[in-house]
């Protein structure tokens, strides 16, 4: 038995399984609250905790441009920093490579980075990113890739493939405990081929778990699905499965249909605080006028914090008065409402139902509008990548 990854149950491509590191127990499939500068925007560690939530996500680029990677070590790591006491998956700036191409430089040995704050040199390289993330106290780390925008040429993403290989087998070497679990990353954008090539590469190495990355990065919504339906065929089945920067409910359920275990994104927190809602017939605009005289909860099933404490129209009230407070409400039910939808998930995959379920939830959920979508993912992008 795999005493990390252990796999309970198998519902035709879709799987329920448990990670177990240093004693935490993480059921799968799960979604990680993003932390990109050990911080959850407007929430703090113990209101993730009351959630449910003990494995987060945080960004070792945004780490060593500030507070700094020496300064955290000897801190005694990012976890007292913050204190929390679940786990942490950090990104090791392989998409910021991406998110911030306006200051980077590509080398064949690593990245350049024009610090974002001061303007400093950042020079990141894959064994240093991988120590640089066993400092800080990483559970999960991520090793140094390149990520491409969708507008991306054959010939471009052929070099991607290869640099993030050479890169990843740099990566393996440089570990030096196995209590942090590294994870290997699956480039290609949407191109099948070569997502296939990259595969073979990456998974004949020994990495803890993979991930399949470059994906949600503005390209057509077919296109990325047509690509994530290859992972059950080419990432192996004992080991954990990773898809990186998605996090709308639609497409959440779509990816655990295709056998993916682990998620990560900005979109809850970001919307959150832009006024946006999930529900289960889509999201919500908290700020549109007939909202100011409901005297009910976000959601009425949900039983989060904010649904049990507060009406529409206060939180109405708040977003027109814009009140700090209307963006941890909001936080916490949008992140609320991903938390419970996984373990939604992962009971139907235990009594083998998922199938059936997946298809009554994306008819009853309304996706938002693809003009604002499209809107979102610019903001995105100009913020510096996968920040919270």
């Amino acid at each position: 038995m795999n005493k990390f990854f252990n796999i309970i149950n198998v519902d035709k491509t879709s799987r329920v399984a448990e990670i177990v590191i240093n004693g935490i127990k993480i059921q799968t499939p799960c979604f990680m609250p993003v932390a990109t500068q050990a911080s959850v925007k407007s929430l703090d560690s113990f209101e993730l905790n009351n959630i449910g939530y003990n494995l987060i996500l945080s960004n070792i680029y945004h780490m060593a441009a500030r507070p700094g990677i020496t300064y955290l070590k000897d801190f005694g790591g990012i976890h007292k920093f913050m204190n929390w006491k679940g786990l942490i998956l950090t990104d090791s700036g392989g998409f910021q490579g991406y998110s911030l191409s306006h200051r980077v430089k590509v080398k064949d040995d690593g990245i350049i980075f024009q610090s974002h704050l001061d303007g400093k040199e950042i020079y990141f390289k894959p064994k240093q990113v991988v120590r640089y993330q066993e400092d800080i106290g990483s559970n999960i780390m991520m090793p140094l890739d390149i990520c491409l925008p969708k507008k991306a040429s054959l010939n471009e993403l052929k070099e991607a493939i290869e640099t993030t290989y050479s890169w990843a087998k740099e990566s393996i070497t440089a570990r030096t405990t196995i209590d942090s679990k590294l994870f290997g990353i699956v480039q290609g954008g949407t191109n099948l081929e070569l997502r296939e090539i990259s595969a073979k590469k990456i998974t004949s190495l020994d990495f803890d778990g993979f991930a399949y990355g470059g994906l949600g990065v503005g390209e057509d919504k077919e296109l990325m699905m047509n690509a994530l339906q290859s992972v059950n065929e080419l990432l192996p089945e004992n080991k954990p499965r990773y898809l990186m920067g998605i996090g709308s409910p639609d497409d959440l359920i779509k990816s655990i249909r295709n056998g993916f275990d682990m998620f990560d994104c900005v979109l809850p927190t970001r919307i959150a605080r832009n006024g946006s809602l999930f529900t289960e017939k889509g999201r919500i605009n908290i700020f549109n006028a007939k909202y100011k005289n409901i005297d009910k909860p976000i959601e009425e099933k949900c039983k989060c914090y904010s649904c049990e404490n507060y009406s529409l129209a206060y939180i109405h009230h708040l977003f027109k008065s814009k009140e700090l407070l209307g963006y941890r409400i909001s936080s916490i039910h949008n992140l609320a409402f991903l938390y419970n939808l996984m373990s939604v998930t992962r009971k139907m995959i235990k009594n083998s139902d998922f199938s059936l379920f997946a298809i009554d939830f994306l008819k009853e959920y309304r996706s938002t509008d693809p003009q604002i979508q499209a809107e979102q993912k610019s903001k995105w992008i100009q913020s510096q990548g996968r920040e919270n």
